[in-house]
C-alpha cells in the first residue's frame, strides 16, 4: 500500500496526524497498518484511524479521547527538525505574496536553512514550476531534503537543490535572464544582487530577507546603486492573536512581532532608466536623505526667534514668582526685580 502521504480524504497509511489528547497535548505520527502510539494513558492503535474522516475523534485502550486532524503546513513548519532558523509562516505568507510566487514560475531561493520555505514556494509554483534552492552547508541541505520528504512523501521533481555559493553556482544552474523570482534569505545578500540581476528576467522580482535594520540598509543602498532595478520597498510584518470567549475578548498578551524584514525590488529591462524620483532637498551637509527625515523641522519642530525665546524666558521666570508668591508672601516678586531685557 502506498505511504505517500495525503492531504484530504479519509485517513490513509502514511498520511501524517496530529492528535490531541488529554490536557491538549499534541502528538504528530505517520499512520502505519500495525502502528501503536504508547502514552502514559494507554495506547491508540493506527487503524482505529485509517478510513476516518480528517477531524475526527477516536478513544485509546484506557478510554481517552483524542481529536485527529491532519497538520497544516504551519504546524509541520513550526514542528519539524532544524538545522538552521526557520522563516515563520507569518513572513512566508509575506514573502509569496511580496514576490508574487505564481504556479509555474521559476524561482531562485538561497538559503535553504531547514527547508521551511522551500515548502511553501514548492507549494505555490505548482507541479508546472521550477524551484532552485542553494544552501552552503551540506547538513543543512540534508536537514531540508529530510523535512520536504517527510511532509510531501518524496523530494518532488520541480525541486532542485544546489550545495554550493549562490554566486559561483546559479550562472551554471540557470540560463541567464529566465528567473522569474529570486528570494535570498542570508546574512549578506547585496554579495548577491549582481548575479541575482543576470539571472532575472525584466520584470523579475528580487526579494531579501534579513533580521535587521543595518542589513536592510546596506541591502537597500546597494540595489539602488546598481540602477537594475526598481526603488526597493521594504516591510516587516507583526500578527497579534485575540481572545475571543463569550464576551471576554482582547487581544493576547503575547505575540509575534519583528523576525525580519521583507525587501523587494523588480529587475529593469536592459538599459531602462526609470523615471527620476523627486524628493525634498536635503538641509543635512552630508546630503543623506535619512538625515534629513530626522531633522526637526521634518518632525513639526519651529525654529524659534530669539525674541520669542526672552518672551518664553519672561513667562517661565513670572510662572516660577507666582508659585514663590504663594509660598511666602514675603519673598520679593518679579515685578520688584530688574526686568529681563
Amino acid at each position: 500500500m502506498s505511504e505517500t502521504p495525503h492531504l484530504s480524504g479519509p485517513f490513509r497509511v502514511g498520511d501524517r496526524v496530529q492528535l490531541t489528547g488529554p490536557k491538549g497535548r499534541l502528538h504528530t505520527i505517520t499512520l502505519r497498518e500495525d502502528g501503536e502510539l504508547h502514552t502514559h494513558n494507554g495506547v491508540l492503535k493506527h487503524s482505529l484511524l485509517v478510513g476516518e474522516p480528517d477531524g475526527s475523534v477516536v478513544t485509546n485502550s484506557s478510554g481517552h479521547e483524542y481529536l485527529a486532524l491532519r497538520p497544516l503546513l504551519r504546524d509541520f513548519v513550526m514542528s519539524m527538525p532544524r538545522g538552521a532558523a526557520i522563516v515563520y509562516p507569518k513572513d512566508a505568507a509575506q514573502i509569496l505574496s511580496a514576490a508574487d510566487i505564481f504556479p509555474g514560475a521559476t524561482v531562485v531561493e538561497a538559503g535553504v536553512g531547514s527547508g521551511a520555505l522551500s515548502l511553501w514556494l514548492l507549494r505555490a509554483i505548482g507541479p508546472a514550476g521550477r524551484l532552485v534552492s542553494f544552501e552552503r552547508r551540506e547538513e543543512f541541505a540534508d536537514v531540508a531534503r529530510a523535512n520536504v520528504e517527510t511532509f510531501l512523501g518524496a523530494t518532488p521533481a520541480t525541486w532542485d537543490v544546489v550545495v554550493g555559493d549562490l554566486v559561483e553556482s546559479l550562472p551554471n544552474a540557470v540560463e541567464p535572464g529566465t528567473v522569474d523570482r529570486v528570494v535570498l534569505d542570508m546574512l549578506a545578500p547585496w554579495e548577491c544582487i549582481d548575479v541575482a540581476a543576470d539571472a532575472l528576467t525584466p520584470g523579475g522580482v528580487v526579494l531579501c530577507y534579513v533580521a535587521t535594520a543595518t542589513q536592510l540598509s546596506r541591502v537597500a543602498e546597494y540595489i539602488r546603486a546598481t540602477g537594475l532595478f526598481t526603488d526597493p520597498d521594504a516591510s516587516e510584518t507583526m500578527v497579534r492573536g485575540w481572545h475571543v470567549e463569550g464576551l471576554a475578548v482582547r487581544p493576547d498578551h503575547r505575540m509575534i512581532a519583528h523576525t525580519g524584514f521583507l525587501l523587494t525590488a523588480r529587475r529593469l529591462a536592459p538599459g531602462a532608466v526609470p523615471p527620476e524620483v523627486k524628493r525634498r532637498a536635503s538641509k543635512s551637509s552630508y546630503g543623506d536623505e535619512d538625515v534629513e527625515l530626522w531633522t526637526p523641522g521634518a518632525v513639526g519642530d519651529r525654529e524659534i526667534t530669539d525674541k520669542n525665546l526672552r518672551k518664553r524666558v519672561r513667562e517661565a521666570q513670572k510662572a516660577a514668582d507666582g508659585v514663590r508668591q504663594r509660598q511666602d508672601p514675603a519673598s520679593p516678586s518679579a515685578d520688584s526685580s530688574s526686568a529681563t531685557p
